[in-house]
Parts: structure tokens; sequence; C-alpha cells
């Protein structure tokens, strides 16, 4: 058995995911640790598998309970279930001391699909195997047994997916989890025959289909050379460049880091790595960009047909004959800002919502109805466009491409998105509109808004255009964890699959990430590397593969495909209100940087 001290690092290490920097500063720690990890994998082995139930595939048709059936390690086992989708848990201990589980079995009436956790103790106990009987007669069961392998046999007679580890350890409840879901494969057979049913030589082989979240020296990484992150970050805060942050690092196909600093306002809770962001525009390539591959993909959206062609209220105005693809380069002409908020007059809106105001813009302020297509969609519409051919960054872009792929596809973009990308992804918490879904204290504030909607924001977008069409628009609204971001990322990275499931053709990923203008840096939607190396962006290490975007509210996501690398910075640097010292102080590049320099530097990844 696994000594104790080790076990508890482990759980630090990968449940906090580098809330364990203390030990990651010690490489040899950290490579002891993947040691016993190792030793863990080698005595796990996934059974039943005839269907493929494992790992977890259509995420988006799933409804997933974890049930504990007397397992000590349930909080750790379900947190790590958490990272892949959305998990509700149960435990039989919480229930009435009856011979039958038939409560717990009534509560699980709308779940589809069961994880279910159980030690080899608890194999002979007839109110739990009963249950166990019962569910998997109309549920898509996968059994957690962990244990002497004698116990199997209890499970002759099912025919759902088991995943049996010999080790009771903690550090099994982190790692069996994600097996389960793909972030590490199956690959091990029973080295002994327990029953006529589970005979030496059984076993089922799977692939990686999902992140694994381990130690940075699982990826080839020293620990101890991400420990300047630390020190950035602690300098940001202090500066008061933002009072809260949260940094990943995933490296081929592995979190390695994901640590949460500071607090939501500088005299707030603390932030953790679940807390939800305003991404801001980082929105263009996570919500609108996404949406306009998938409908190119699906030939309904063609990036070399003009504006005027999808829609109808441009056709008697300047922007009717400018392609779409001119509008995802920002080379469109659009004029860069319209300061909307200015021009909100005392009877546009009030601090009541009623049929005559019906859209919410933050908690005590609602704009009249048909705002945005009497007043701002008009002057759009109507702008001037002065700069066509150039590069010029306009929000305007996003609006426009917006109303574009909503009027492809008959459906709202929030709506779209959350369909077809977030849910069968396994994103819990991206989405707009965060409030309708979350509580105020999951999401990190931003401005303490005093000259337009005269409260903190909380759960509201920053963006002032954004919020007068009601918090959904195609350039600012979007709303993630880190974690989420991750997934995202690494779906893209992948170059369109993800969880088993193709999202994009590998072209299509290309097509869009790639260089895409003969006069910007630009992609089709997406920023990249500046080839002008006196800019040092997005930092002095990034390698001209690299692309992503940054959002106004202090965040940015970053993807490496040369290095294998999705590097993942939150913060609220416009709390309590707008200050640039993040960008003077080069706080995002300098991370980025101690990230390619780790990276480069490398150890040999432990086996």
């Amino acid at each position: 058995m696994i000594k104790h001290h080790l076990i508890k690092n482990i759980t630090i290490g990968i449940i906090a995911l580098c809330s364990f920097s203390a030990c990651a500063q010690e490489h040899k720690k950290n490579e002891d640790l993947l040691q016993v990890n190792h030793s863990i994998l080698l005595h796990t082995v996934l059974l039943n598998n005839q269907k493929a139930e494992v790992p977890v595939d259509s995420l988006g048709k799933k409804n997933i309970a974890a049930v504990s059936l007397g397992y000590a390690y349930k909080t750790e086992f379900d947190s790590l279930l958490n990272k892949y989708a959305k998990i509700t848990s149960f435990s039989a201990e919480t229930y009435p001391a009856t011979a039958e589980l038939y409560k717990l079995e009534d509560d699980l009436k709308y779940f589809n699909t069961l994880i279910i956790a159980i030690p080899d103790n608890e194999v002979n106990n007839p109110r739990y195997m009963n249950f166990i009987h019962a569910v998997a007669k109309n549920k898509e069961v996968i059994i957690a047994l962990f244990g002497d392998g004698s116990s199997l046999p209890k499970f002759d007679h099912l025919t759902a997916p088991i995943v049996w580890s010999e080790d009771k350890s903690a550090a099994a409840a982190l790692l069996v989890p994600q097996l389960i879901f793909g972030g590490i494969p199956a690959g091990n057979l029973l080295t002994t025959s327990y029953s006529g049913k589970y005979l030496k030589g059984s076993g089922f082989h799977t692939a990686v289909t999902r992140l694994k979240y381990t130690l940075p020296e699982d990826a080839g990484v020293n620990a101890s050379d991400l420990k300047a992150i630390d020190d950035i970050t602690a300098e940001a805060i202090r500066a008061k460049a933002a009072p809260g942050m949260v940094v990943l690092v995933a490296k081929d196909g592995k979190v390695i880091f994901n640590k949460a600093y500071g607090n939501h306002t500088y005299d707030g809770a603390a932030d953790k790595i679940t807390d939800i962001f305003d991404l801001a525009s980082i929105t263009k390539i996570t919500a609108t960009t996404p949406m306009v591959m998938r409908l190119v993909e699906e030939k309904k959206l063609n990036l070399d047909t003009n504006i005027g062609a999808y829609i109808a209220m441009a056709r008697s105005t300047a922007m009717n004959n400018i392609s779409v693809k001119e509008v995802m380069l920002h080379q469109a002409g659009f004029i860069p800002y319209i300061p909307f908020h200015d021009g909100v007059r005392e009877t546009d809106h009030s601090s009541d919502s009623s049929a005559a105001f019906p859209t919410k813009v933050a908690d005590g302020y609602y704009i009249r109805k048909d705002y945005f297509k009497d007043v701002m969609w008009p002057k759009m519409l109507n702008a001037p466009i002065r700069t066509r051919g150039k590069y010029v960054y306009s929000d305007i872009s996003m609006y426009v491409m917006k109303d574009i792929v909503e009027h492809i596809s008959s459906e709202p973009l929030n709506e779209y998105v959350a369909e077809n990308f977030y849910t069968p992804l396994g994103m819990q918490t991206a989405g707009f509109l965060p409030r309708n879904r979350f509580s105020r204290e999951q999401i990190i504030p931003t401005e303490n808004d005093t000259y337009f909607r005269k409260t903190l924001l909380v759960g509201y977008v920053h963006d002032q255009g954004a919020a007068l069409v009601g918090g959904v628009s195609g350039h600012a609204g979007l709303f993630a964890s880190s974690n989420d971001m991750a997934i995202m990322y690494q779906m893209l990275l992948n170059k369109g699959t993800y969880g088993g499931e193709q999202y994009f053709k590998p072209q299509t990923v290309e097509t869009f990430t790639a260089r895409q203008s003969t006069v910007s840096r630009r992609g089709l939607g997406f920023d990249r590397w500046d080839p002008d190396l006196t800019k040092k962006y997005p930092s002095a290490t990034a390698s001209p593969q690299t692309y992503g975007h940054t959002g106004y509210t202090g965040t940015a996501v970053w993807v490496d495909p040369s290095r294998g690398l999705i590097y993942i910075f939150l913060s609220n640097r416009v709390n309590p209100g707008v200050t640039d010292k993040l960008v003077k102080m080069g706080i995002r590049s300098r991370i980025q940087d101690v990230i390619n320099k780790a990276i480069d530097k490398g150890v040999s990844p432990t086996k």
C-alpha cells in the first residue's frame, strides 16, 4: 500500500493542481509522485468494455451521477470527474439504513449514466450489490472498484464496464476518473484468473481522448522552472495591476499547472481555479469564430461572399459589398469603436424590468425594447467605411459576424455554441449570461462602474455595447473558467477532435488559425504571433505558429502547436477601475516567456 504522506501530496498535487506549488518546486518529489501513480496504473484494469462505453463519450446526451457505495475517497474521486463533465454526487451513506436503497434509486430517476465507486470491503453488502444490479437494468453504469481482485467474482453477472484498481488510496481515486473519461489510457490485463468470467489476460485498451491532470514532470517540464509564475503574479497584485488571476498551462494534452492568485476584489474572497471570468474579446475566438468555422464547413457560409448577401439591412449601406473574409480579418474599413453608452438617454433605461424595458444590462438597469434595432444597429450599418483593405481592429466586425451566423443558422449565438460546442465538450461554466446559471460568489467581479451602470459588475458583461444588447454579443459577453478554456483550446490544438468526437476538420482549424492577411499578422478571427520581433507579441519567445487572443478585462489564451502548449491567463484588471498596469508591466507576456523557457529547457518525461 502507498505511504500516507505520498498519498496526501498526490491529492494536493492533482486536485488543486498547483495549489501544490510548495511541493511542485521540488522536482525529485514530483518524480516520486509520478512513479507512485505509474505503479497504481500498472495495477488498474478495464473490464467488460465490449460496448466501448469507456472512455465516456457523447456528453451532450448524458446526465451523469457519481454514486459512492461506502467509498472513503468520494471527494477526491468526484472532484476529478467534475473536470470532465457536470457530475451530480450521491452517497449511499446519507440514505436511511433500510434493507434496500429504493430512495437513492428514486433520486437517480433523471440520470441516464451512473459512475459507481465501491471498495472491495463493500462487495459483500447485499444492499449495495442489489442496488447496482437494479440500476444497471435501465441505465448506463460504470463501476469503479478499488481493492483486492478477489472481489471481482461478485460482478460476474454484470455486463457494465468495470475499472478495477488494486490500490485503495486517495491517489487511485484521482487516477481512475481520468481513465473513465479518457485522460489516461487503459491498457493493462489481469495477471490472475479470479473467476470464469474474469480470466488471466482479460482487459481492454483505450486511447487518450481528453485532457490529463498531472504534474509538470509528466510532460517533460521541471516544476521549479515554473516558480517564476508565482513571483510575477505576486508582483502584479502588489502593484494593483489586478486583484486576482488564474493561470493554466497544458502541455501535450496534460494540464500541468493551474493556480489561482489573489482575490475577487482587493478586499474580497480568494480566487479559485474554478472561478468564472469575463473573457471580453476572447469571445470572438471562443464563440463567434467557431460558429463561423462550423457554417463554413457545412458550406452554408462563404467567406468570399459579401455582407449584403446575408444581411438584408446592409444592402443599402456602404457595408453591402464588403466580403465576410475582410470582416474576419479586421480589414473591412469599420471604425474601431462606437461608444454606444454615451448616447443612452434617461428615457432609454429603467431601474425595473417591464415589457417596455425588457433587456437587463446590470443589476437595477434595464434598457428599452428594441434599443439595439432602433439605435445601435443603424449606427453600425451607416458608420463610415474609411480604411478598407487596411488592418484596423474593430468590435463592429463581430457584431456583423454575429448577425450573419444567426441569419444563416436561425439560432441565437449563445444557444448555438452551447449546443454544438460547450455542452458536448464538457465545458460546464462557458457561456453567456452566467448569472442565469451560477451564483455571484462563483463569478469574478469586473469594474465598479461609476459612470454608466452605477454598480459593481458581477456576472454582467463589462463591455458597454455588449451589455446594451443584453449580454450576448459577437465581440464580448462570454464567461468561463480556466478549465473550460483548456478543453476548448485542446480541441483546437488537436485540430478539431476531443473526447472521441470531431468538431472540425483539421483543414478548417489550420485555415482559420494560420496567417491569412497580407497586411497584418491576423488569422480568420484569431490573433497571432507578430512577425515584427520588436513588438514581442504575444511574448518574446512565442513561436511563429502561436495563435489566440487577448481580452480587455485582463485575459489571454495562446496556443503554440510547436510546443504542444495551451497558456491561459484570466484576471479582472478592470477592478475596481480600469488600469493599464497589467499591460505596461507585461504580466501576461512575461508569464508566457517563463512557460516557453521551461518547456524548451525540459526534462525527460517520467514513464
